[in-house]
């Protein structure tokens, strides 16, 4: 796997982990009188500024995790369907 995978793997998975923690403090921001459609990239860009604590080898170690979860659901699947 390269690094530039395993960046662009656990960069989508931490926001996606990040945004389902933290949705109801989400919705409470967007739905603000104050919030702007120009103030989401500066918020990703906030939330994502986390992921800069992790290591190359943990984020490769996520990653890896998070591809065999998807691996063992994708079979888990297969099976219901037989």
């Amino acid at each position: 796997m390269s690094e530039k995978n395993i960046e662009l793997g656990f960069s989508s998975g931490y926001l996606q982990r990040l945004t389902q923690e933290l949705s109801e403090d989400l919705d409470k921001v967007r739905n603000a009188d104050d919030f702007k459609a120009e103030s989401v990239p500066f918020l990703v860009h906030a939330l994502s500024q986390g992921s800069l604590q992790f290591s190359k080898n943990d984020k490769k170690r996520i990653v890896q995790a998070m591809e065999e979860q998807i691996e063992d659901e994708q079979t888990k699947d297969k099976q219901t369907k037989r």
